[in-house]
Parts: C-alpha cells; structure tokens; sequence
C-alpha cells in the first residue's frame, strides 16, 4: 500500500511538472518569454506561486526545460523528414521549409527559441538545441555528397551555417515589434532557396 501511494504521488509531482511546463508555453506562445513571469505561469497551471517554485528554483530552469521540450519536437519532425523518402535535396528543401513554416505560425515561441534576450544558462540551453538541429541536417547533407548531388563540404560548418542562415533570417519577421510578412510565399521560398543553394550550389529548379 505503501509502494502505491508512493507511486501515485510521483505521478501527481509529474503531471504537475508538465503542466507547469506546458502553461508556460502558451504563455511565451502568446508574447515571448516576458510574458512567463512566475506569477502568470501559476495562474495559467492552476497552482500557487510557492508551487512553481518547489519545481523550478528559478525561472531559468523552467525556460530551459520549456526550450527542451520544444527543441525535442522539432528535431523530430525534422529527423522525420531527413530519414523520409526522397532525394537528399528535396528533403534539405523541405526541412528548411517545415522549420520556417512553423516559425511563423507561432512568431513568439519561435523568436524565443532563437533571439528573445535570455539569462546565460537559457542561452546556452538555445545554442545546445541548435547544434542538435544541425546534426539532423548534417545527415542529410551527408547523404546529398554520398549520392553526388551536393559537392563535397565540411559537414559540421555546413549544417552549422544552414542552421544559423535560416535562423538569422527569422529573427526580424518573428521579432514582437515586426509587422505582419506582407508575402509570406515569398518569404519561405527565398529562406529556402538561400540555404538550398549554399548546400547545393545550385538552385533547386535545376537539380
């Protein structure tokens, strides 16, 4: 009996973690980081202040956590795509293209992910996701030299480049104080075709 209560007890101390986790994520979904003070996480969570504390000792450790989780369901979605079907290039184009899609759907997660000023263990939370974003476009880039369609490279400066082109390229139209993209098409296509090329050195339409 004892066992059991011990074991419903972890599970309630971890579906409370989550829903932390997740409240402060629709909150930084609706105005970036500054929008997840502690006081506003406990509300959106259902819980007291003192509760969020007992979890997270400071509001670093829960962004840092936030950022994990939302590193995590990127790299899925493009290690999905990276060991999909098709050619490497038409798999380099859609990755670039899913990543930047998603960006702009939700402008403040993404402009938190990538640029939003942070406390430097948040950061360095940030350039640990990037890298691991990399080694998922590294293996596409691999596969591209592998099969002759992109020229031989240095697969580490190469998917560190891609990584921070086509985040460096968001920064602006994620950024809080940016007007609405005017020509989103237009947007994602030329944030792909840059790092299509840089890759490939060539344009898509001719591979």
């Amino acid at each position: 009996m004892a066992y059991r209560r011990s074991r419903l007890m972890e599970e309630r101390l971890a579906d409370n973690r989550e829903r932390i986790v997740r409240a402060a994520r629709h909150l930084v979904a609706r105005g970036g980081f500054r929008e997840a003070q502690i006081a506003a996480v406990a509300t959106e969570a259902g819980l007291s202040t003192g509760s969020i504390y007992r979890y997270f000792p400071s509001k670093a450790e829960l962004f840092v956590e936030l950022l994990g989780k939302a590193a995590e369901h990127e790299i899925d979605i493009l290690r999905s795509i990276a060991d999909g079907e098709g050619t490497p290039s038409a798999r380099l184009f859609a990755a670039v293209e899913s990543f930047t899609r998603r960006a702009l759907d939700g402008r403040y997660l993404a402009y938190a992910f990538i640029a939003e000023p942070v406390d430097p263990e948040v950061d360095e939370a940030r350039i640990r996701h990037r890298r691991a974003i990399a080694e998922v476009l590294k293996s596409i880039v691999r596969a591209g030299i592998e099969s002759g369609e992109f020229p031989d490279q240095n697969l580490d400066a190469s998917a560190a480049c891609l990584v921070g082109a086509f985040t460096e390229a968001l920064i602006g139209p994620t950024a809080p104080s940016a007007e609405a993209v005017s020509d989103r098409e237009r947007l994602v296509e030329q944030i792909c075709t840059f790092c299509f090329r840089a890759i490939a050195g060539r344009d898509k339409a001719s591979s």
